[in-house]
């Protein structure tokens, strides 16, 4: 298994991890090719709202390559699934088809993790696709529960399921529990 290496995206990766993004949902059939959502994935996080983190291998060679990518937006920057301070959104969970099976997803969701919990985030929530079963497994396997109150349908046919994580000190799930394995 290759080494992943997770960090923040560089201003000059943002293109290539919005491509990354569209791949990974056109490869799973989560996208349509003349999908209206396509331009959001590519530039989701390019305004300098919220946290991009990246999946790299081979960053210590002199080819290091970007395999994913997820984005941390914080209340009030983020989407309607938010309500209050403290509240944050994963969005955008992404490895590109030729890296998957190498911990690049579950290092990304282990991160954005992580960087809630560092941010002073009590409750770190997401939308996802029903048809998303291997994320809905990763999802579950970090301690996320589901959210039916916060489902929503934000375009016709468009149905998204929402996910909660707690990450209040005292909590069944606080930090120093929940482990990815």
């Amino acid at each position: 298994m290759a080494v992943v290496l997770i960090r923040d995206a560089l201003p000059a990766e943002l293109d290539q991890v919005g491509e990354i993004r569209v791949s990974a949902y056109l490869a799973d059939g989560f996208l349509s090719p003349s999908s209206q959502y396509a331009p959001r994935l590519r530039t989701l996080g390019a305004d300098g709202i919220g946290d991009v983190l990246v999946a790299v291998t081979g960053e210590d060679t002199a080819e290091p390559r970007l395999v994913g990518t997820v984005m941390l937006r914080y209340w009030p920057d983020g989407g309607e699934i938010m309500q209050e301070p403290g509240d944050a959104e994963i969005r955008a969970l992404a490895v590109a088809p030729s890296a998957r099976g190498t911990g690049a997803g579950k290092a990304l969701l282990q991160a954005v993790i992580d960087r809630a919990v560092s941010s002073g985030v009590r409750h770190l929530m997401l939308c996802t696709q029903p048809e998303m079963l291997t994320a809905h497994y990763l999802y579950e396997q970090a301690g996320f529960v589901r959210l039916p109150a916060k489902d929503r349908s934000p375009a016709p046919g468009v149905n998204l399921l929402a996910y909660g994580l707690r990450l209040d000190a005292g909590h069944p799930l606080d930090a120093g529990q929940r482990v990815i394995s």
